[in-house]
């Protein structure tokens, strides 16, 4: 039987990075959005839903999390994934196990982190049987993320064409998707409504707008296209669960909301189709 939420895989105890714990310091709650969101990783466009961080899942990218004394962060996996082992750099001032929630292909694994004291700082490495986790944790006085978990683009580009094929089993079949020709170069700025896109990306001929799920709630905004000149044109998209599929490439496109105070995000191809284009 697990005592309190501990479970029996193993804490890999590795040396202690004397560069992560040479400097403490203590953070307000004014900074947690720029400790997390502000990171030189590129997953620092993630996602605040209250007090969780969504991150889109990215290979070889370190995610930062904020803990503090006394209060439980959760690191949520994605359903039906099984976790394989959780290295720390320090085991002894940090309090680390497991839990889950659900069952069967909904089951998902729960890591439980707790800081022993302000002011730390270690790195948790986390395998399971899908992927591997890369996490830089710190600790503050009072200030504590409750939890972060990830979506997962490439599953849900997967599951998306599936989706389609079976809404045009009258039509010819398309030619099967190559994941090594997905470009994930654009960059999303702009304003910061509950539907801000968590990514954009594209396979060479279609472009996918993934959305968090907050896109569900509310009014969804139309997507513009942006000339050279400014200008800009409504264009055709089709919504898929949390995504928009626009059947063409672009250089910059907006997605805008709202009359009044009308809201605006920018989405920039940082390698513009005009520049390949140029002789």
């Amino acid at each position: 039987m697990k005592q309190a939420w501990f479970s029996a895989f193993a804490i890999v105890s590795l040396a202690p990075c004397h560069a992560l714990h040479a400097e403490t310091r203590s953070e307000s709650a004014a900074t947690v959005s720029s400790t997390v969101l502000g990171a030189p990783e590129r997953a620092a466009s993630g996602q605040l839903a209250g007090a969780f961080q969504i991150y889109p899942y990215v290979e070889g990218t370190i995610y930062r999390i904020m803990t503090a004394p006394e209060r439980v962060t959760d690191i949520v996996l994605q359903s039906g994934e099984a976790l394989v082992a959780v290295a720390s750099g320090d085991t002894a001032r940090w309090v680390i196990g497991d839990t889950s929630s659900g069952s069967g292909t909904e089951k998902r694994t729960h890591i439980l982190i707790k800081p022993a004291s302000p002011g730390l700082r270690t790195n948790l490495l986390v395998t399971t049987d899908r992927r591997s986790y890369h996490l830089l944790v710190t600790s503050a006085r009072e200030t504590a993320l409750a939890g972060i978990s990830w979506t997962y683009p490439r599953d849900a580009l997967i599951a998306l064409h599936e989706d389609e094929q079976a809404q045009r089993r009258a039509e010819p079949v398309a030619s099967g998707l190559t994941l090594e020709k997905l470009s994930f170069d654009y960059l999303i700025s702009g304003d910061q409504p509950a539907w801000r896109p968590l990514r954009a990306f594209d396979d060479g001929r279609q472009t996918y707008i993934e959305f968090p799920p907050t896109i569900g709630v509310g009014e969804a905004p139309p997507l513009f296209l942006i000339s050279q000149g400014g200008e800009a044109q409504l264009v055709n998209y089709r919504m898929r669960e949390r995504y928009y599929v626009v059947d063409r490439l672009f250089d910059q496109a907006e997605l805008r909301l709202g009359t009044k105070r009308q809201q605006i995000v920018r989405i920039t191809r940082r390698d513009p189709l005009s520049r390949k284009a140029r002789p």
